[in-house]
């Protein structure tokens, strides 16, 4: 038995994971099967013997929920699936149904949906139309079309078993995560003038701590739901009419035309070169992969100097928001001007790695933590802030792969408000130099998880490591 280090809150953990010495992952289990072995069946944890692969997150439950997915035999979007729903029940302050987000997707297959190259599934929160008085305007709720797109074009699973393990989640209850807390500590008081969410989120008046069980019911049903009625059914079925009927309550108005025009979209990254890598970044509207790619620029010039990378990527995500300025035109180098930007919101990143070398890296919003701190009545969801009334955030994740060798290198997700960008350009930049995941952390207020095999996978798993930043709470987690 040999065991990884995963890091969750500034502690080390020792996640076991037992090994078949000589046999792979497939045969050796059809091998005791033959037999009449105990050996755990697939879609059961444990039914992949030897190296797993690895997840990074910011919040433990769910970065367990991934490894899980992994050890069952599922691939990497498989497990960012899982991942990004669990997040929607145990980090709903940063990820959850009314919100959304965008990853970077890749499988080294040449034979593969995308040719063996990265693509970007894009659900960024959308603004609602109106059609009535909005005090605290709502955005069209993304998160799961993006994750149904995500889960039809790479995944290997039907969608209702990642949703189905949300459900349990929320319906039998979480204890309380150290990042949890310290969200709702933040901003209890705005949050809990909303009888729904202070139902939910407060015990006798107080914010939930560290530990304390946190029960979802109405979520819960939201999401049996979605498993059984399936994920059009929040657009265009009976939880599109709840929603729709409960917006006006929450003083965000949303309509039936705005949940069915909520499309995600298929994108291609932005790409550079490094070396002998090439590394791509979230697309606009993304715009904070296009930040992270400016920053990544300026490192490669000046690698000493991380605070010339965060002028850059921030000059370059407000040239891109002021418009005129394409993303081709600045990372081609054309001069920007040193640009202040508003406070912005808060955001999480998870990465995902099987053993196949397929990866997935994601960044996922409520557009302001707690969203518009208001819950829909009767669905336990959260409405996420419109990016009419806030600014939008850093959503800012790279990845890096080798195209000769149809390979794997690194995969990096960013968050931290205004140093969301810095942080994913700085921590895949030090990855890439230095061959371990996040060899020193990233600048303040900037945060990263990281995922990185230095010698390629396939076919080197054990070059691979994984990484959270060590000044927050989350886990990396894996197994070989």
């Amino acid at each position: 038995m040999r065991g990884m280090l995963a890091r969750s809150g500034g502690r080390v953990v020792l996640a076991l994971t037992l090994v078949c010495s000589g046999c792979s992952d497939g045969g050796g289990s059809s091998f005791w099967n033959m037999f009449g072995s105990n050996a755990p069946p697939p879609g059961t944890p444990g039914y992949v013997k030897g190296f797993l692969g690895g997840v990074a997150a910011d919040e433990p439950r769910a970065a367990m929920i991934g490894r899980e997915v992994l050890s069952s035999g599922g691939n990497a979007a498989d497990a960012a699936v899982a991942v990004a729903f669990a997040l929607s029940v145990t980090l709903p302050s940063r990820a959850g149904l009314g919100g959304g987000g965008a990853c970077l997707a890749y499988s080294p297959d040449r034979k593969s949906v995308n040719g063996g190259k990265p693509e970007a599934v894009l659900f960024t929160p959308m603004p609602a139309s109106g059609g009535g008085p909005a005090d605290r305007p709502a955005a069209v709720p993304m998160l799961a079309r993006g994750l149904f797109l995500l889960n039809a074009r790479y995944g290997t699973r039907p969608i209702e078993v990642p949703i189905a393990k949300a459900e349990e989640l929320a319906r039998f209850g979480v204890l309380t995560s150290r990042a949890l807390a310290r969200d709702l500590a933040a901003v209890s008081e705005p949050l809990f003038r909303d009888p729904g969410a202070r139902a939910v989120f407060s015990r006798d008046g107080q914010p939930i701590a560290e530990g304390q069980q946190l029960v979802q019911t109405e979520l819960a049903a939201t999401l049996a739901q979605l498993r059984v009625s399936g994920i059009g059914d929040l657009y265009q079925g009976a939880l599109a009419r709840r929603l729709v009927d409960a917006s006006p309550v929450i003083g965000g108005p949303i309509q039936a035309a705005d949940l069915r025009a909520a499309l995600p979209k298929l994108s291609a990254p932005l790409v550079l070169d490094s070396r002998r890598d090439k590394v791509a970044f979230l697309p606009p509207p993304a715009d904070g992969g296009l930040g992270a790619a400016a920053a990544f620029q300026a490192l490669e010039a000046a690698p000493n100097d991380p605070a010339a990378a965060t002028a850059r990527a921030l000059a370059a995500v407000a040239a891109y928001r002021a418009g005129g300025i394409s993303p081709d035109a600045i990372l081609a180098g054309q001069p920007l001007t040193a640009a202040a930007m508003p406070p912005l919101p808060a955001s999480t990143s998870f990465a995902t790695l099987d053993k196949n070398g397929n990866a997935v890296v994601c960044a996922l919003t409520m557009d302001n933590l707690f969203g518009t701190g208001r819950i829909f009545p009767g669905t336990g969801v959260l409405a996420a802030a419109s990016p009419t009334s806030v600014p939008p955030p850093l959503l800012a994740a790279a990845l890096a792969w080798n195209d000769n060798i149809h390979a794997f290198r690194a995969a990096v997700g960013g968050s931290g408000q205004l140093g969301a960008a810095t942080a994913t350009a700085v921590a895949m930049f030090n990855t890439l130099r230095n061959g371990t995941p996040m060899p020193a952390p990233v600048p303040d207020p900037g945060r990263a998880d990281v995922i990185a095999c230095s010698g390629y996978l396939p076919p080197d798993n054990g070059s691979c490591g994984w990484a959270v930043d060590p000044r927050e709470f989350g886990m990396a987690v894996g197994g070989t």
